[in-house]
């Protein structure tokens, strides 16, 4: 059945992708919630077919939904990317093998990327991306925003101890983008202070035997695990500041920088 699918589909794509010649600004659709993030604001929104079903996700999209709800989404599957024509797939390192190459087979170009961790490399992403879609000046444009909200956030003063505490106690490692963040604007990374690597579990216990200056709770409203970033027990920490950090500031890059930076500076001043 998919297979014929798939020939009833491609007898109306005309071709197009790498088996046939590009124009100047491909058509696009992206399969990953950081690529359409960047996708949205480097490519003409008549390049970007379709973005990530995460993006339409306000827990899993790192874009605002009223950009996001713009454009179309997908779930990813050969027969529904197949559907829009487009000349290139933007995904993440993750695609499946063979997704990858039931794309390629229908020559469709493929472009992956991996998680950016840190800001050098988020910004090399957004440039890459961008001469994809064939405006390399918007993703010059881009980079120099991101460039600027880290100028306006930065803190040269002594670094506070901030503990990023997500779902369940989990903590970030230390070559993450969101540890490169913290360093920008005027935070040490309390967990990796302590030893702890990406995903590991700090427990309200040793939280509240070894504080940090400030607590950077990102967790998600209403998830049964988040119970402990709220927990009474932490009232008695003095010495402590306990700030929201939206979770979905934490994984991409690009334009999400600019508004992680910003948050990151506007709690720094209020502990001023």
């Amino acid at each position: 059945m998919l297979v014929g699918l798939l020939a009833i589909l491609l007898a109306g794509c005309g071709g197009s992708g790498a088996g046939a010649p590009t124009t100047a600004q491909p058509t696009i659709v992206s399969l990953n919630p950081c690529t359409d993030a960047i996708l949205a604001e480097v490519a003409a929104p008549d390049q970007l077919l379709a973005i990530s079903h995460y993006s339409h996700d306000p827990a899993a999209s790192s874009m605002d939904m009223a950009k996001a709800k713009r454009f179309r989404a997908t779930g990813g599957t050969v027969e529904e990317v197949l559907a829009l024509n487009p000349d290139i797939v933007v995904a993440g390192s993750f695609l499946p093998p063979a997704t990858r190459a039931a794309f390629e087979r229908l020559d469709i170009r493929v472009e992956t990327f991996g998680i950016a961790s840190d800001v050098a490399a988020s910004k090399a992403q957004v440039r890459e991306i961008a001469e994809i879609v064939g405006n390399s000046n918007a993703g010059h444009t881009l980079s120099d925003a991101i460039d600027a909200a880290l100028n306006a956030a930065q803190h040269d003063g002594e670094a506070m101890p901030a503990l990023i505490w997500q779902s369940g106690g989990i903590v970030p490692g230390e070559s993450t983008l969101i540890a490169d963040l913290l360093a920008y604007t005027g935070f040490a990374h309390f967990a990796a202070s302590r030893g702890l690597g990406q995903a590991d579990r700090l427990p309200l216990e040793q939280v509240l035997a070894d504080p940090p200056r400030v607590i950077l709770a990102a967790g998600n409203d209403g998830n049964g695990e988040d119970r402990m970033l709220a927990h009474p027990a932490l009232d008695g920490l003095v010495k402590t500041d306990i700030a929201r950090f939206d979770p979905a500031l934490l994984y991409c890059g690009g334009p999400t920088i600019i508004r992680a930076a910003k948050r990151l500076r506007d709690i720094r001043k209020e502990l001023l």
